[in-house]
């Protein structure tokens, strides 16, 4: 019936071509591929590799994946190839921005990703333009390989990883490397490969030196592939040496930010430990590479690390569509301490279910307890605390007098993050267990910090689609919805529907009237809306009976009639007190008698 709407996907095609400098036949090009992809690609094959759907009408359903619930809100629609959340999220897109999301890829990469599936060539990728992706992921294999050589050839890494308890076995599953401490060693290895210097250069891996010369940038280091989601090595991460080490030297480096490598997104192991965090329906966070590996080696598998930056809300997206649970297990100093505080919070605002495992005195992180106590790891992260639990221990260990005000609040400073009305009713009913103060009394001081505490909405994400599509205004609209989604389940309902078309609201009166022609003259707005009601319509009505339907859509009818005549009768009252300044008695009398007209309609 529609043609599929996809008001932003040029958009985002041209804004990447801008950005990387395509001129314009080549944009043109890149829409076209990008358009073959879409073709050749089903959103439906794509999505339920990720989600279980189910039937829903001519649409599918399933619980969504970026965002908890119970029940489903997340519709597919394999006609015009589109995805929607119904629920929190409210978001909703095609194939690409669906491959976005759930992946934590940027335009480019889920392009390409969509391209090999459908067997599409991105035609607009021409030499000079693959060097923007498609070379650095080589340039990072090669010197991954060349790492990897290096540690196997270095006895002093050898008795490093040695006295820190690493196995072979382990380094080799990690792909461990090491960069020896010379100014070129890595660059000289890639230019004879065949690689580009300023090809080297943007995949982070060397620099200009003050002297101009190119200089590598790792160097002395035990290297750290890292890998995207897809198990792509897309940058690097490096400890120095104990050997090189010295004041004013950086103990950890990464990989700078590159076209292919954002570090506020990418967890290190992700790409092993995703089968065996859905296994586990839980995910433990640590903060380096060698509690990660150490963890893994003693047979805790579904663990990540941040790569020694600190967490962040993309981190966390990455692993939404895994698991809602998360246990962290920060380094035990007072830094680690603060960054689990801060892990917590935003784990917390995103709803996920959160517990904590602390160390015992005496090991510093994972790695630690690891060599101390092999085998003994998987058994105590079962004794992981909740978070409540967690805050509870650190802030009213100490209930006197003069500590138990200051300790509430520090712990109310947490509640506010909490997404779940229930969470925070629990938690407070713990905190005036333990303390012993009326929960009234806690509910209120929630209440003063809540108004001083607002979280900031962060920016929306330059390729979501906008949210504001579906957004309804009023009873009037609202009715106009319902009346709109039971026609596309009930076909019935559709000549009445057409009849009352001058009743709809503004935003809604074209789409009654042209509701289900062959060739709809809709502007992209009206498309969007009708497209979403549709798909809203096999979520909401896809099992309501065909005579509760033909019941229900004259009633909604004749609300909306009566909308549209209080509506008018309300534009009466202000022409009808202008023309009584003005003064104008033949404008009044014809005013004040559509007014009866329209107040006796209404009353019928």
């Amino acid at each position: 019936m529609l043609t599929t709407l996809l008001p932003r996907l040029s958009g985002g095609v041209l804004l990447f071509a801008r950005r990387y400098g395509y001129n314009k036949g080549n944009r043109h090009t890149m829409i076209d591929s990008v358009q073959e992809i879409k073709e050749k690609v089903d959103i439906v094959d794509v999505v339920r590799e990720r989600v279980s759907l189910h039937p829903a009408g001519k649409n599918l359903k399933g619980l969504c994946p970026f965002h908890r619930e119970k029940t489903p809100s997340f519709m597919v629609s394999p006609e015009r190839q589109t995805w929607r959340c119904f629920g929190q999220c409210n978001e909703g897109g095609d194939v690409i921005s669906f491959l976005m999301k759930y992946e934590n890829l940027e335009f480019y990469e889920a392009l390409k990703v969509l391209a090999e599936k459908a067997g599409v060539q991105l035609r607009s990728i021409s030499p000079a333009s693959q060097k923007e992706f498609g070379v650095l992921y080589d340039i990072n294999v090669a010197a991954k390989d060349y790492f990897v050589a290096a540690r196997l050839q270095s006895e002093e890494v050898k008795a490093y990883c040695d006295s820190r308890g690493i196995l072979p076995q382990t380094l080799d599953t990690f792909e461990v490397g090491f960069a020896p401490d010379t100014n070129d060693g890595l660059l000289l290895h890639l230019v004879n490969l065949g690689y580009e210097m300023t090809d080297i250069e943007r995949a982070g891996l060397a620099f200009k030196g003050r002297g101009g010369t190119y200089v590598d940038r790792f160097r002395g280091r035990i290297m750290f592939p890292l890998y995207n989601s897809f198990g792509k090595i897309v940058g690097f991460s490096g400890r120095i040496l104990p050997t090189v080490e010295g004041e004013g030297i950086a103990k950890y480096i990464n990989t700078p930010e590159t076209p292919i490598f954002n570090k506020s997104k990418t967890l290190y192991g992700l790409h092993l430990a995703k089968q065996h965090i859905k296994e586990k329906a839980c995910a433990v966070i640590v903060e380096g590479q060698m509690d990660e590996m150490m963890m893994w080696q003693d047979g805790v598998t579904h663990v990540v690390a941040t790569s020694g930056t600190a967490l962040t809300d993309r981190h966390l997206d990455s692993l939404r569509r895994l698991t809602d649970c998360i246990i962290f297990a920060f380094d035990s100093d007072e830094a680690g301490l603060a960054a689990t505080e801060r892990a917590i919070d935003m784990a917390h605002s995103l709803d996920f279910d959160v517990k904590i495992f602390t160390f015992p005195q005496g090991i510093k992180d994972a790695a630690d307890f690891v060599l101390q106590k092999p085998t003994k790891l998987a058994y105590e992260l079962e004794k992981a605390v909740s978070a409540i639990q967690f805050y509870t221990n650190r802030f009213l260990h100490d209930i006197s007098p003069s500590s138990l005000k200051r300790g509430i609040r520090s712990i109310l400073s947490k509640i506010v993050h909490l997404s779940s009305p229930i969470e925070k009713s629990r938690w407070i009913s713990h905190i005036a267990n333990h303390t012993k103060v009326p929960e009234r009394i806690i509910y209120e001081e929630l209440s003063l910090l809540s108004r001083k505490t607002a979280r900031p909405q962060e920016p929306k994400d330059a390729y979501s689609n906008q949210r504001d599509v579906f957004a309804l205004s009023g009873r009037h609209e609202g009715l106009a919805s319902k009346v709109l989604m039971l026609a596309f389940v009930v076909p019935d309902l559709t000549g009445i529907v057409r009849e009352h078309s001058i009743y709809f609201p503004p935003r809604f009166s074209s789409l009654a009237q042209n509701f289900a022609n062959d060739n709809p003259q809709f502007s992209q707005d009206e498309k969007a809306l009708l497209n979403l009601l549709e798909m809203r319509a096999s979520l909401e009505y896809a099992d309501i009976k065909t005579k509760d339907a033909l019941q229900e859509g004259p009633f909604l009818l004749r609300e909306i009639k009566r909308e549209y005549l209080k509506s008018r009768r309300d534009e009466l009252r202000s022409q009808i007190a202008v023309a009584e300044q003005e003064g104008n008695t033949e404008q009044l009398s014809k005013l004040l008698t559509e007014f009866d007209e329209l107040v006796q309609m209404i009353n019928n």
